[in-house]
């Protein structure tokens, strides 16, 4: 149950997920029809394993449907009702061999064919279309998503959307009409709305199709070997053009809402004029940016510029990829490893000013809403809210990276004791997981690029000062006592620094081989003050 504030203020919140609910609840304004759920819908083309494109779009559409539920609540505050479809497009044939696959041969024999009717190149279901289907399954379970799973192979081959393909065959010439001036000449030559699959190689054909009875599904087609064939386009004998899909499946389904991405504009243009001939009406949605790499390139699996679910994970927590994504999906983002570091710990500050934030700041606080799509009780604020790390996964890396490569996971917690009293793992866990990302982040990106430079004469001499000033101060001195004392010396005109950025890049191109750092006085009290007096013993003797 909702509160009345907290749905007075998602009617009226700008956070983009709110937005989007607002515009949402203005198709139906008293509710859908019959009470039905609102149906979201996200699709998945099984011709690879899942990526972060998967999830973001997953994750974004659940951020929405999240929102609805408390904007379109009923005057007690129950939620509005909701179903999340994860859509399978396993009737889809194979038009490459995908890279990552063992066992080429057996997807290059079955090129053609429905997804759903090729062999497993590994071995462990019925067919290929299934081992992906279950990697999907698998990879939203991972992630706490409520959904309902629907492959179009058991739509097609049960009859469930025979009504739907009858209307398609009604309306062949005017979705025609529709498409044809979008084609190239040659495309156009050989198009047809729906793909009758060969009884012969069992392949999806791109022929041309006369349509022969509507009511029992009958189409003409020639095969690929010259025979002109007649056979019933029902129960799994054909499948419909992508785009005559996307229109079916959302008049078939009653779908309300679907985002996709900004190369698939002209998609959602089409497929929504085919809606409405099919007498159905094409559902509310966004459309996405894409992500872009390092170099601001679109990420293309081909060039392997991107970055996978994998690798975030390696280097970042589940909760800071999510945090990642939240902002202004329609706007392109960087997406490399560069930008884990930051994400984890601006996930960490937002998620910790949560208890002190007013309600409409907390709707438009990523982590308020990333915590309500594991959690439908409808808490407020979210169960978890206000949740801090007592050390930050910027800090933690620089300390892993005086460590060195070798570190292990049992020093970096010993250390961590001069900052924390309570070193207990169990009470720490985030922080306890995080040591091993960052382990892993100083061995693959930060560790081959450190150099640590001889300083400057006038450095030398302030960091001398530092040094002697530290060897009078007691071991467990407080962070910000220390970063004053950093701060006092930085500010001496003796030492001729210009502003404190001077001071500060001087402190952590000499100790740490890096021209950025943390605030030097929290380093100092996790790292330990006698040990980094060796720190700038061993920058002086440089």
């Amino acid at each position: 149950m909702f509160s009345k504030d907290l749905i007075e203020a998602a009617r009226n919140s700008k956070a983009w997920p709110f937005q989007e609910a607002q515009r949402l609840a203005k198709r139906y304004p008293g509710g859908k029809p019959g009470d039905e759920p609102v149906l979201f819908e996200t699709g998945y083309g099984p011709s690879g394993l899942p990526h972060i494109g998967t999830f973001q779009e997953v994750l974004r559409t659940t951020l929405v449907r999240k929102a609805y539920e408390i904007v379109a609540a009923s005057e007690d505050g129950t939620p509005a009702p909701t179903r999340l479809v994860a859509f399978s497009d396993d009737m889809d044939g194979l038009r490459k061999v995908p890279d990552n696959v063992p066992n080429k041969a057996v997807l290059e024999e079955n090129l053609h064919k429905p997804l759903s009717r090729i062999p497993d190149p590994f071995g462990k279901y019925e067919s290929f279309a299934a081992h992906n289907n279950a990697m999907l399954r698998e990879f939203l379970d991972r992630f706490g998503f409520e959904y309902e799973f629907i492959a179009a192979s058991e739509k097609y081959n049960s009859g469930a959307f025979d009504d739907a393909l009858r209307g398609v065959l009604r309306n062949n010439q005017a979705i025609l009409d529709i498409m044809l001036p979008t084609l190239r000449a040659e495309r156009a030559a050989t198009y047809s709305p729906i793909m009758p699959i060969s009884p012969k190689t069992g392949h999806v054909l791109q022929v041309p199709v006369e349509v022969v009875d509507v009511d029992e599904g009958i189409v003409r087609f020639t095969d690929s070997d010259g025979e002109v064939i007649e056979q019933s386009a029902l129960g799994g004998k054909a499948k419909l053009q992508w785009k005559v899909d996307f229109a079916m499946r959302w008049v078939a389904l009653g779908v309300d809402y679907e985002m996709y991405g900004k190369d698939l504009t002209d998609t959602g243009v089409q497929s929504g004029k085919i809606a409405k001939v099919l007498g159905g009406r094409k559902p509310e949605g966004l459309i996405y940016e894409l992500f872009l790499d390092a170099n601001g390139e679109k990420i293309s699996k081909s060039k392997g510029n991107g970055l996978t679910i994998e690798e975030w994970l390696t280097y970042g927590s589940e909760e800071s990829l999510g945090f990642y994504i939240f902002p202004n999906p329609k706007s392109a983002k960087q997406l490399h490893v560069g930008v884990i570091p930051r994400a984890v710990d601006d996930y960490w500050q937002f998620r910790e000013r949560i208890p002190e934030q007013d309600l409409d700041k907390q709707l438009g606080n990523p982590v308020w809403n990333l915590l309500r799509v594991r959690d439908s009780s409808g808490s407020q604020p979210p169960i978890g809210a206000g949740d801090s790390l007592p050390v930050t996964y910027g800090l933690l890396l620089n300390l892993v990276s005086v460590l060195g490569a070798t570190a292990t996971h049992e020093q970096v917690w010993s250390y961590l004791g001069n900052y924390m009293h309570d070193m207990d793992p169990d009470d720490h866990p985030d922080l306890f997981r995080l040591v091993e990302k960052a382990l892993a982040y100083n061995r693959d990106f930060v560790a081959p690029t450190l150099v640590k430079r001889a300083p400057e004469p006038n450095e030398a001499a302030a960091l001398k000062d530092l040094d002697t000033q530290l060897a009078n101060v007691p071991a467990d001195m407080a962070a910000e006592d220390l970063q004053t004392i950093v701060y006092e010396i930085g500010k001496k005109d003796e030492y001729g620094f210009d502003n404190l950025r001077d001071w500060f890049r001087a402190l952590y191109e000499t100790l740490l081989g890096s021209s950025q750092g943390p605030r030097m006085g929290s380093f100092i009290a996790l790292y330990g003050v006698e040990n980094t007096r060796t720190l700038i013993a061993e920058a002086l003797a440089r």
